[in-house]
């Protein structure tokens, strides 16, 4: 509920507080007075844009702030979704300066308007003379038949299950373009495939080729030198071998003499084993070189093909070739798969399909119950606020799921009984459209718990007897919400439990708006001044009393 509410510095506003009552506050006062400047200040709380001018003094800043008492569990989804610390009070705060300049808090952090504007659906309901268009909208009237029916754990479990799946038809829709689009491809990637796969290169082939064509090549130049390296090592008339095989027996002769010769010796013996091996070796090589003329057009061909597959997916090495030859595998056989996964998904989406339509026809049934009921009520609630002609028809018709089952409502109406029904939002007038909106939210209180709710002028129209029956209705409201109600009728302001006037002030050389709760005896005299004017006679006073006690 709205208990405090603080307003400095805006229009005809120096400073202004308020505090509310917990049940029906009702705010009168002569027209032009400024009742309506107190919504717009609460409004800008509630996340309205603001405008700079509305300041009274330019020099200053202007600052709303309302004081909310809350049930935790109330707005908590909020709290937990934004991050925010809560308490058992809950402070809206909105500061604009001279520049036009505008911050937000809520509890005294700073937030945008967008969170401000969400957070206060869950702390008031503004209805306003001329803001019935809500009534009109499917969704709404829709939420009015579900909250009659009062099973939100039955519509959790079914919005759970349908958003599965949505999820399902994306992925489905996703799977169909991209097998669309890989058909698209399929033929030229089957192409490259198979040109890739009859080549047949293995790992570093294209590498080896390039080694092996170089040997070949010169395969004469290195025969040449590995046999003159040979014959120098071992066969010449003084070959190197023999030569270092002599040197290392005159040093071994003088080992006695002198004690580093035989680690020279040693080492004379490693280079002569050392060079042993590499003859070997050498003598190896040479008898694997071969010129082959025959195998070097094989491997110019093969190189060929392999340089001319690299130029074409422009990479640089047999590797990089292999990795392609892969991936194009894998997309033909993604591509032979998706049929398959596609399948599976329709099989799943049809499962769920019939599941929803299962959880669907519950609701439907659960809110068809309801129906008859509602419309008798508020055919029975509209008589009383003036409109005894006027009938209310609920039409439920069964369309295509989404997201709050298969049922299309809507809300059609006949304001003299000529059994013409039609939709609410060609045939209801603005003031027809206030007091039914009044109803039907007084029969939605009785099944779940509303926000604060602010009723602005909603008596437009009507007088006496039905008027009367408007406070009946918001007193009756009242008992288990915050009303909070500006009001020119005085059968209406005579159910209140606060009453507050609000007034201008000429002191100071500057008009302001007051407000002020009024005492019960003020509230008697204010009344009465409603029904007969400045000087009330002793009939209104009584009249008054009347409706004050009652």
């Amino acid at each position: 509920m709205l208990h405090r509410l603080t307003i400095k510095n805006y229009a005809i506003i120096s400073h202004l507080e308020v505090d509310f009552s917990g049940n029906l506050n009702v705010i009168t006062g002569e027209t032009g007075a400024g009742k309506s400047i107190l919504l717009g200040a609460l409004s800008l709380i509630l996340g309205e844009r603001a405008d700079p001018g509305v300041l009274f003094d330019k020099t200053g800043k202007c600052v709303i702030e309302g004081l909310f008492k809350v049930k935790k569990t109330q707005v908590l989804p909020f709290f937990n979704k934004h991050e925010l610390d809560l308490e058992d009070q809950v402070i809206l705060r909105r500061e604009i300066s001279a520049a036009g300049k505008s911050r937000a808090f809520i509890n005294d952090t700073p937030v945008n308007l967008s969170q401000l504007a969400e957070l206060s659906t869950y702390l008031v309901d503004l209805h306003q003379q001329f803001d019935t268009l809500e009534l009109e909208k499917s969704d709404f009237q829709r939420e009015v038949v579900d909250a009659l029916v009062n099973k939100p754990t039955l519509l959790q479990q079914y919005q759970q299950s349908y958003q599965e799946y949505v999820q399902v038809q994306k992925k489905y829709r996703q799977l169909q373009e991209q097998r669309d689009n890989a058909n698209k491809e399929l033929d030229y990637n089957k192409f490259l495939l198979d040109e890739l796969a009859d080549a047949g290169f293995t790992a570093d082939e294209i590498e080896t080729l390039d080694a092996e064509l170089k040997t070949l090549s010169h395969a004469e130049e290195i025969k040449n030198t590995l046999n003159k390296v040979y014959f120098q090592l071992k066969e010449d008339e003084q070959p190197i071998l023999q030569q270092l095989k002599q040197l290392q027996a005159s040093l071994q002769g003088l080992a006695d003499f002198h004690k580093e010769v035989p680690a020279i010796a040693a080492r004379l013996q490693s280079s002569y084993l050392e060079l042993q091996d590499i003859a070997a070796e050498v003598e190896h090589i040479n008898d694997q070189v071969h010129y082959d003329g025959e195998r070097i057009a094989q491997v110019n061909e093969r190189q060929t093909l392999g340089y001319r597959l690299l130029k074409k997916h422009s990479v640089q090495t047999t590797a990089e070739l292999l990795a392609i030859q892969e991936e194009l595998s894998q997309k033909v056989g993604n591509v032979l798969n998706l049929d398959e996964a596609l399948a599976q998904l329709e099989k799943q989406q049809t499962s769920l399909q019939e599941s929803l339509k299962a959880a669907a026809a519950v609701i439907s049934a659960e809110r068809l119950k309801q129906v008859a009921p509602f419309e008798k009520q508020v055919n029975a609630l509209l008589a009383q606020v003036g409109m005894p002609n006027a009938r209310i028809r609920v039409e439920i018709t069964t369309g295509h799921l989404h997201a709050y089952g298969q049922d299309n409502i809507e809300f059609l109406f006949d304001a003299n009984k000529s059994n013409q029904f039609a939709p609410i939002r060609k045939v209801a007038s603005g003031g027809e459209l206030s007091r039914l909106m009044l109803c039907i939210k007084s029969l939605v209180a009785q099944s779940v718990a509303l926000p604060t709710l602010i009723f602005d002028e909603i008596d437009t129209g009507i007088s006496g007897e039905a008027a009367r029956q408007v406070g009946v209705i918001l007193k009756g409201l009242a008992k288990a919400h915050q009303v909070i109600c500006i009001t020119h009728q005085p059968q209406i302001a005579g159910k209140a439990d606060a009453h507050y006037f609000v007034y201008k002030d000429a002191s100071a050389d500057k008009v302001t708006t007051n407000i002020r709760l009024l005492s019960k005896e003020e509230r008697i005299t204010h009344i009465a001044q409603m029904l007969s004017g400045e000087k009330p006679t002793a009939a209104a006073l009584e009249n008054a009393r009347e409706m004050v006690g009652s």
